[in-house]
């Protein structure tokens, strides 16, 4: 069960149930960076939406009554074997968005930055994440011009509409034309 809003009040309600009926609801994003490099993820092919695309470190919603911040460094460990990261809170979100199969994303999203090595371990759970790869911001902009579709709908909408808000002082270096 996922914290959504329905009638105005905050209420669990199952995950799937929240994206069938496009209900606004709490989730979570992490982007871990080396420098001007952030790690992505390429989700896994049997994801109920977006199977496959590109997205930002982790993406989630949190349990019931759950922190945003535990519930980050929760799924950093769950999604990609990830400890020791102290994800730091960077702003408030909101969107939505259509991931396909009739489903949509509603979400008030808590944003973390953590700052890793690019060395960092990473142990991906195949049940949620088929690969990853460290991009330079820069390239990565540009990547999304080029190719959009191989993107999550939400990474996209991070990196075009809110990207000062998570990657503030690296901007001037890496903003390119997107």
């Amino acid at each position: 069960m996922i914290p959504a809003w329905v009638d105005g009040t905050l209420t669990p309600v199952e995950k799937l149930e929240v994206h069938k009926r496009g209900l606004r609801h709490m989730a979570v994003s992490v982007f871990v960076m080396a420098g001007d490099r952030v790690l992505l993820q390429r989700r896994a092919l049997g994801k109920y939406h977006t199977p496959g695309l590109w997205a930002n470190t982790c993406c989630t919603h949190p349990d019931w009554e759950e922190p945003a911040n535990t519930c980050a460094i929760r799924r950093l460990d769950e999604e990609l074997g990830i400890t020791g990261l102290v994800p730091e809170h960077r702003d408030q979100i909101e969107y939505r968005a259509d991931v396909g199969g009739g489903l949509l994303e509603h979400e008030v999203v808590e944003l973390f930055v953590a700052e890793a090595d690019i060395g960092l371990t990473v142990r991906p759970n195949p049940e949620e994440v088929a690969e990853v790869r460290w991009a330079p911001l820069g390239d990565l902009l540009e990547e999304i011009a080029a190719q959009p579709e191989v993107f999550t709908p939400w990474l996209r909408i991070y990196l075009t509409e809110h990207r000062d808000r998570i990657f503030g002082r690296l901007l001037p270096d890496a903003a390119g034309g997107v």
